[in-house]
Protein backbone atom coordinates (compact mmCIF):
# COMPACT_ATOMS: atom_id res chain seq x y z
CA UNK A 1 0.00 0.00 0.00
CA UNK A 2 2.84 2.55 0.64
CA UNK A 3 4.65 1.77 -2.25
CA UNK A 4 0.65 2.49 -4.10
CA UNK A 5 0.85 5.56 -2.34
CA UNK A 6 4.35 6.83 -3.40
CA UNK A 7 3.80 6.31 -7.27
CA UNK A 8 0.29 7.95 -6.71
CA UNK A 9 2.47 11.08 -5.68
CA UNK A 10 5.03 11.06 -8.09
CA UNK A 11 2.63 10.48 -11.18
CA UNK A 12 0.43 13.45 -9.27
CA UNK A 13 3.23 15.69 -9.19
CA UNK A 14 4.15 14.60 -12.75
CA UNK A 15 0.47 16.20 -13.81
CA UNK A 16 1.01 19.45 -11.77
CA UNK A 17 4.31 20.11 -13.26
CA UNK A 18 3.95 19.81 -16.75
CA UNK A 19 1.12 21.74 -17.21
CA UNK A 20 3.09 24.57 -15.69
CA UNK A 21 6.29 23.59 -18.31
CA UNK A 22 3.92 23.30 -21.56
CA UNK A 23 2.61 26.89 -20.17
CA UNK A 24 6.13 28.29 -19.83
CA UNK A 25 7.23 26.45 -23.28
CA UNK A 26 4.32 28.16 -24.94
CA UNK A 27 4.81 32.21 -23.37
CA UNK A 28 8.42 31.85 -24.84
CA UNK A 29 7.13 30.69 -28.58
CA UNK A 30 4.12 32.80 -28.18
CA UNK A 31 6.46 36.14 -28.05
CA UNK A 32 7.75 35.29 -31.25
CA UNK A 33 5.14 33.61 -32.99
CA UNK A 34 5.37 34.36 -36.86
CA UNK A 35 7.92 36.57 -36.38
CA UNK A 36 10.12 36.44 -39.69
CA UNK A 37 13.87 36.62 -40.58
CA UNK A 38 13.81 40.64 -40.92
CA UNK A 39 11.64 41.25 -38.06
CA UNK A 40 14.69 39.17 -35.80
CA UNK A 41 17.16 40.57 -37.22
CA UNK A 42 15.58 44.04 -37.11
CA UNK A 43 14.87 44.13 -33.06
CA UNK A 44 17.90 42.60 -32.38
CA UNK A 45 19.96 45.28 -33.99
CA UNK A 46 17.73 48.00 -32.55
CA UNK A 47 18.01 46.14 -29.21
CA UNK A 48 22.20 46.01 -29.44
CA UNK A 49 21.59 50.05 -30.74
CA UNK A 50 20.33 50.42 -27.19
CA UNK A 51 22.23 48.87 -25.68
CA UNK A 52 19.78 46.30 -24.24
CA UNK A 53 22.13 43.30 -23.99
CA UNK A 54 20.00 40.87 -22.64
CA UNK A 55 16.95 41.28 -24.80
CA UNK A 56 19.42 41.18 -27.88
CA UNK A 57 20.25 37.60 -26.89
CA UNK A 58 17.31 36.04 -26.36
CA UNK A 59 16.37 38.19 -29.66
CA UNK A 60 19.78 36.16 -31.20
CA UNK A 61 19.13 32.99 -29.70
CA UNK A 62 15.43 32.58 -30.97
CA UNK A 63 16.89 33.79 -34.58
CA UNK A 64 19.55 31.24 -34.69
CA UNK A 65 17.17 28.72 -33.29
CA UNK A 66 14.23 28.98 -35.29
CA UNK A 67 16.23 30.05 -38.45
CA UNK A 68 19.88 28.54 -38.43
CA UNK A 69 20.93 29.24 -42.20
CA UNK A 70 20.83 31.46 -44.51
CA UNK A 71 22.07 35.37 -45.21
CA UNK A 72 21.37 36.74 -41.84
CA UNK A 73 22.82 33.65 -40.15
CA UNK A 74 26.74 34.22 -40.21
CA UNK A 75 25.97 37.88 -38.84
CA UNK A 76 23.31 36.78 -36.38
CA UNK A 77 26.02 34.65 -34.83
CA UNK A 78 29.07 37.59 -34.47
CA UNK A 79 26.26 39.41 -33.03
CA UNK A 80 25.28 37.24 -30.15
CA UNK A 81 29.10 36.63 -29.52
CA UNK A 82 29.20 40.54 -29.14
CA UNK A 83 26.09 40.57 -27.04
CA UNK A 84 27.22 37.90 -24.84
CA UNK A 85 30.58 40.15 -24.39
CA UNK A 86 28.54 43.51 -23.40
CA UNK A 87 26.16 41.42 -21.27
CA UNK A 88 29.21 40.33 -18.84
CA UNK A 89 29.22 36.51 -19.60
CA UNK A 90 33.02 36.02 -21.07
CA UNK A 91 32.23 32.04 -21.24
CA UNK A 92 29.40 32.23 -23.59
CA UNK A 93 31.02 35.05 -25.74
CA UNK A 94 34.22 33.11 -25.98
CA UNK A 95 32.11 29.82 -27.01
CA UNK A 96 30.12 32.12 -29.26
CA UNK A 97 33.37 33.38 -30.96
CA UNK A 98 35.02 30.37 -31.44
CA UNK A 99 31.54 28.46 -32.80
CA UNK A 100 31.68 31.35 -35.23
CA UNK A 101 35.35 30.57 -36.14
CA UNK A 102 34.77 27.47 -36.98
CA UNK A 103 31.41 27.75 -38.83
CA UNK A 104 32.32 30.34 -41.02
CA UNK A 105 36.22 30.35 -41.30
CA UNK A 106 36.78 32.09 -44.49
CA UNK A 107 33.90 34.98 -43.62
CA UNK A 108 34.74 38.73 -44.39
CA UNK A 109 34.24 39.73 -40.66
CA UNK A 110 36.29 36.55 -39.19
CA UNK A 111 38.95 39.11 -37.84
CA UNK A 112 36.68 40.77 -35.52
CA UNK A 113 35.52 37.10 -33.94
CA UNK A 114 39.73 36.71 -33.42
CA UNK A 115 39.40 39.90 -31.94
CA UNK A 116 36.29 39.76 -29.62
CA UNK A 117 38.22 36.91 -28.12
CA UNK A 118 41.31 38.67 -27.34
CA UNK A 119 39.15 41.53 -25.81
CA UNK A 120 36.77 38.77 -23.32
CA UNK A 121 40.09 37.63 -21.99
CA UNK A 122 41.60 41.03 -21.98
CA UNK A 123 38.55 42.39 -19.80
CA UNK A 124 38.02 39.31 -17.96
CA UNK A 125 37.32 39.56 -14.16
CA UNK A 126 37.57 42.93 -14.93
CA UNK A 127 34.56 43.60 -12.24
CA UNK A 128 32.91 47.55 -11.35
CA UNK A 129 35.01 47.84 -8.35
CA UNK A 130 37.96 46.80 -10.17
CA UNK A 131 37.21 49.91 -13.04
CA UNK A 132 36.69 52.43 -10.41
CA UNK A 133 39.37 51.61 -7.57
CA UNK A 134 43.08 50.76 -7.80
CA UNK A 135 43.85 47.36 -7.71
CA UNK A 136 46.74 45.27 -9.49
CA UNK A 137 45.99 42.35 -11.66
CA UNK A 138 49.35 41.56 -12.29
CA UNK A 139 49.46 40.32 -8.14
CA UNK A 140 46.74 37.71 -9.27
CA UNK A 141 46.69 34.83 -11.86
CA UNK A 142 47.54 36.01 -15.20
CA UNK A 143 45.73 33.28 -17.10
CA UNK A 144 43.27 35.87 -18.90
CA UNK A 145 46.09 38.05 -19.04
CA UNK A 146 48.39 35.47 -21.20
CA UNK A 147 45.17 34.24 -22.53
CA UNK A 148 44.48 37.72 -24.10
CA UNK A 149 47.78 37.90 -25.73
CA UNK A 150 47.61 34.94 -27.40
CA UNK A 151 43.94 35.94 -28.86
CA UNK A 152 45.56 39.04 -30.18
CA UNK A 153 48.69 37.63 -31.78
CA UNK A 154 47.00 35.06 -33.60
CA UNK A 155 44.78 38.08 -35.07
CA UNK A 156 47.89 39.56 -35.86
CA UNK A 157 49.53 36.82 -37.28
CA UNK A 158 46.23 35.77 -39.11
CA UNK A 159 45.22 39.35 -40.40
CA UNK A 160 48.28 41.64 -39.97
CA UNK A 161 46.29 44.29 -42.33
CA UNK A 162 43.19 43.94 -40.30
CA UNK A 163 41.51 46.99 -38.74
CA UNK A 164 41.79 45.33 -35.12
CA UNK A 165 45.61 44.86 -35.80
CA UNK A 166 46.76 48.17 -34.18
CA UNK A 167 44.69 48.10 -31.49
CA UNK A 168 46.01 44.53 -30.81
CA UNK A 169 48.98 45.71 -31.21
CA UNK A 170 48.70 48.03 -28.34
CA UNK A 171 47.31 46.16 -25.76
CA UNK A 172 49.90 42.91 -26.57
CA UNK A 173 52.34 45.94 -25.65
CA UNK A 174 50.32 46.59 -22.02
CA UNK A 175 49.57 42.52 -21.49
CA UNK A 176 53.64 42.01 -22.20
CA UNK A 177 54.11 44.30 -19.53
CA UNK A 178 51.54 43.07 -17.39
CA UNK A 179 52.80 39.92 -17.48
CA UNK A 180 56.73 40.91 -16.78
CA UNK A 181 55.17 43.00 -13.63
CA UNK A 182 53.58 39.53 -12.96
CA UNK A 183 57.09 37.74 -12.70
CA UNK A 184 58.91 40.89 -11.06
CA UNK A 185 56.07 39.93 -8.25
CA UNK A 186 57.04 36.74 -7.97
CA UNK A 187 61.15 37.39 -8.18
CA UNK A 188 60.19 39.81 -5.20
CA UNK A 189 58.23 37.17 -3.19
CA UNK A 190 61.56 34.89 -3.85
CA UNK A 191 64.07 37.50 -2.51
CA UNK A 192 61.78 38.26 0.65
CA UNK A 193 61.66 34.68 1.27
CA UNK A 194 65.59 34.18 0.82
CA UNK A 195 65.25 31.55 -2.01
CA UNK A 196 67.81 33.80 -4.17
CA UNK A 197 68.29 31.18 -7.02
CA UNK A 198 64.54 30.90 -7.88
CA UNK A 199 64.60 34.73 -7.59
CA UNK A 200 67.36 34.86 -10.47
CA UNK A 201 65.58 32.19 -12.42
CA UNK A 202 62.72 34.81 -12.74
CA UNK A 203 64.65 37.40 -13.93
CA UNK A 204 66.72 35.87 -16.50
CA UNK A 205 62.90 34.88 -17.35
CA UNK A 206 61.87 38.57 -17.58
CA UNK A 207 65.08 39.46 -19.44
CA UNK A 208 64.37 36.78 -21.92
CA UNK A 209 60.84 37.13 -22.63
CA UNK A 210 60.08 40.64 -21.60
CA UNK A 211 63.30 42.41 -22.79
CA UNK A 212 60.98 45.61 -23.54
CA UNK A 213 59.04 45.91 -20.85
CA UNK A 214 59.48 49.11 -17.85
CA UNK A 215 59.96 45.73 -15.49
CA UNK A 216 63.73 45.15 -16.89
CA UNK A 217 65.78 47.83 -14.95
CA UNK A 218 63.65 46.58 -11.65
CA UNK A 219 64.37 42.96 -12.54
CA UNK A 220 68.16 43.73 -13.14
CA UNK A 221 68.12 45.25 -9.63
CA UNK A 222 66.58 42.08 -7.69
CA UNK A 223 69.36 40.12 -10.18
CA UNK A 224 72.08 42.12 -8.42
CA UNK A 225 71.03 41.83 -4.79
CA UNK A 226 70.79 38.36 -5.20
CA UNK A 227 74.02 37.77 -6.96
CA UNK A 228 75.96 40.14 -3.97
CA UNK A 229 73.67 38.05 -1.29
CA UNK A 230 74.84 34.56 -2.96
CA UNK A 231 78.61 36.49 -2.91
CA UNK A 232 78.61 35.32 -6.42
CA UNK A 233 80.29 38.58 -6.95
CA UNK A 234 81.35 38.37 -10.30
CA UNK A 235 77.90 38.34 -11.59
CA UNK A 236 77.06 40.36 -9.64
CA UNK A 237 79.74 42.97 -11.21
CA UNK A 238 78.41 42.11 -14.91
CA UNK A 239 74.68 42.25 -14.04
CA UNK A 240 75.80 46.07 -12.72
CA UNK A 241 77.85 47.07 -15.76
CA UNK A 242 74.61 46.18 -18.15
CA UNK A 243 72.45 48.29 -15.96
CA UNK A 244 74.86 51.02 -15.49
CA UNK A 245 75.23 51.39 -19.41
CA UNK A 246 71.44 51.07 -20.22
CA UNK A 247 70.13 52.97 -16.99
CA UNK A 248 73.09 55.37 -16.00
CA UNK A 249 70.55 57.77 -14.70
CA UNK A 250 68.24 55.21 -13.22
CA UNK A 251 64.86 53.15 -15.12
CA UNK A 252 63.15 55.18 -17.83
CA UNK A 253 60.07 54.61 -16.65
CA UNK A 254 58.48 54.58 -12.91
CA UNK A 255 57.86 51.15 -12.26
CA UNK A 256 53.63 50.95 -13.23
CA UNK A 257 51.45 51.98 -10.47
CA UNK A 258 48.35 49.34 -9.48
CA UNK A 259 45.81 51.44 -10.85
CA UNK A 260 47.54 51.03 -14.69
CA UNK A 261 46.36 47.55 -14.91
CA UNK A 262 42.99 48.51 -14.31
CA UNK A 263 42.62 52.34 -15.73
CA UNK A 264 43.93 51.31 -19.29
CA UNK A 265 41.17 48.56 -19.91
CA UNK A 266 38.14 51.15 -18.47
CA UNK A 267 39.88 54.03 -20.84
CA UNK A 268 39.93 51.60 -23.60
CA UNK A 269 36.16 51.07 -23.08
CA UNK A 270 35.14 54.31 -21.91
CA UNK A 271 36.49 55.74 -25.34
CA UNK A 272 34.72 53.04 -27.35
CA UNK A 273 37.94 50.83 -28.54
CA UNK A 274 35.91 47.76 -26.96
CA UNK A 275 32.67 48.22 -28.88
Amino acid sequence: MPLFSHKFLLILSFCVLLPACSSFSTKEKGEFEGWTVEQFVAASKEAIEDEKYKKSIKILEQLDSRYPFGEHSSQAQLDLSYAYYKNNDPEAATASAQRFIKTHPRHENIDYAYYLKGLVNFNHNLGFIDRYIPSDATQRDTVFIQSAYLNFQELVRRFPNSKYAADAKQRMIFLDNALARHELHVARFYIDREAFLAAINRVNYILEHHKRAPAVPYALQLQIKAYKTLDLLDLAENTQKIYDYNYPDGPTLPEASPSNVVVVPFIWDLIGFDD
